[in-house]
């Protein structure tokens, strides 16, 4: 009876361990941490991040059964310093272990760059936002800055044919208003009063003869008056002299147009040559606003575009006006064109010199549209970051539109329903560039595809 039990006890003890031996290893949780802002360093229990010595944060269960897989490893002090390998610095400090994403998105179509993970703690620690792109309609109205300048198709100079002597002037200063026909100043001529002799001698001539040589009479009167006028002496002036048979020592000069004198070269006394030009005489009832139109958005601006423009002096006043000329030049320094509105000024209100706002009526076209702040322009690209998901942030090349203040127009590059960055996308840009530096030093495929050995010793690192 004593071998049977003893039998029995063996046989228990064996089975027992049989039963332990074959059952599988059951999947132990533990409980990782990472550091907020390089999430590559990762450990099992609490510590400092041996890069910026933060705190690291638990990132809640994982099964250590399931390892990420490693795409290579880089110095904790030098991040340029890879090895394909775990080993130590010259500091005797551990190479830290960079993962590959398991849907490959480290690959990017932007050169340069790379997709990028962050978890859900570092993106509150940097201020991450996203916004949607959305479908909806671009155009309608297009402001810019403009300022008041003449009208040059209203701009007159007065001008004297022949030489002469200022005896008396009645418009004395710039900004003096005139209308057209006003005297502007009284000139002493020798030649223009030999020429009022030689109308006068004309009358005098054909009213003694008769018959055929009245017509003779005529042409000498004719030819004589028009004299006069080819040198700007009035009408008025010439019926004067004919009814008083006497000619002047000076002539007056008027004004032959309305508006404000912008220059004045005359004073009282003063010697005048031939082809002297005394006054400038601007029309300010209808002025030019000369807009600034971005070279992305001239397309949308025509002769005859309908404006409406406001002015900080004219406050609740808005005056409509139309494109009367768009420059075919561009401004190399600011990048835009003078786009000349022609505005009605009836009252004055309009000096040239004022800066006003003006609001340019272009055509409604549907569009997709992004916000301006999740463009990152370099010069030569310009880049978004669209949110994929579960922390990945791929880097896309756009081409953009027209911008507004509600956004910019995306011609390529973006879809409606995507989520991009919108704020602290200039920190993920820099992510994206190290990690796309980094991954150049190594071969893609060395760098994507370890060796089972590496693999086995990236887990077994990772456990310890």
């Amino acid at each position: 009876l004593l071998g049977v039990a003893i039998v029995s006890g063996a046989l228990a003890v064996t089975a027992r361990i049989l039963v332990f031996e074959r059952a599988p290893p059951r999947e132990v949780a533990t409980e990782h941490y990472h550091c907020p802002m390089h999430p590559s360093i990762v450990q099992e229990g609490p510590g400092t991040c041996p890069i910026c010595g933060m705190q690291l944060v638990s990132a809640g269960g994982e099964r250590s059964a399931a390892p990420r897989k490693v795409a290579f490893y880089r110095s904790p002090m030098d991040p340029r310093q890879t090895s394909q390998t775990p080993r130590k610095d010259e500091m005797g400090m551990d190479y830290i272990p960079v993962y590959d994403e398991a849907d490959g998105s480290g690959e990017s179509t932007v050169p340069g760059l790379a997709s990028v993970h962050i978890d859900p703690a570092r993106q509150q620690l940097i201020g991450l936002a996203t916004a949607e792109v959305v479908r909806g309609t671009f155009g309608g109205q297009l402001r810019s800055v403009g300022r008041v300048a003449f009208d040059e198709t209203r701009i007159r100079n007065v001008n004297v044919k022949t030489a002469g002597f200022v005896e008396e002037i009645f418009v004395n200063f710039i900004g003096q208003s005139v209308r057209a026909g006003e005297p502007l100043f009284r000139l002493f001529s020798p030649e223009l009063y030999a020429a009022q002799s030689d109308y006068l001698l004309a009358l005098k001539t054909t009213a003694s003869l008769d018959g055929g040589a009245m017509r003779t009479g005529a042409e000498l009167i004719g030819a004589a008056r028009r004299r006069l006028e080819l040198k700007d002496v009035a009408s008025s002036e010439i019926d004067r002299l004919a009814q008083t048979g006497t000619a002047r020592k000076d002539l007056l000069f008027f004004s032959p147009a309305t508006g404000v004198v912008t220059k004045k070269n005359i004073v009282k006394g003063m010697a005048l040559p031939a082809g002297s030009m005394p006054y400038e005489i601007v029309d300010l009832r209808v002025v030019w606003l000369l807009v600034d139109v971005y070279e992305s958005e001239l397309r949308f601006v025509t002769v005859g575009t309908s404006v409406v423009a406001s002015f900080e002096a004219l406050p609740g006043e808005l005056i409509q006006g139309k494109v009367a000329f768009v420059d075919p030049v561009l401004d190399p320094t600011t990048r835009t064109v003078k786009v000349r509105v022609a505005l009605p000024n009836p009252h004055m209100l309009l000096k040239p010199g004022m800066f006003g706002t003006a609001t340019l009526q272009t055509n409604v076209a549907p569009a997709i549209i992004a916000p301006r702040s999740a463009i990152i322009d370099s010069g030569n690209r310009q880049v978004a970051f669209v949110a994929l998901g579960d922390g990945k942030f791929e880097p896309r090349r756009v081409r953009v539109g027209r911008s507004a203040d509600t956004g910019v127009e995306i011609l390529d590059g973006l879809k409606p329903g995507e989520r991009v960055v919108t704020r602290a996308n200039f920190l993920i840009d820099s992510e994206s560039n190290l990690r796309a530096s980094l991954e150049a030093l190594l071969p893609s495929s060395e760098a994507r595809a370890p060796s089972d050995a590496q693999r086995g010793d990236a887990a077994q690192e990772h456990r310890h």
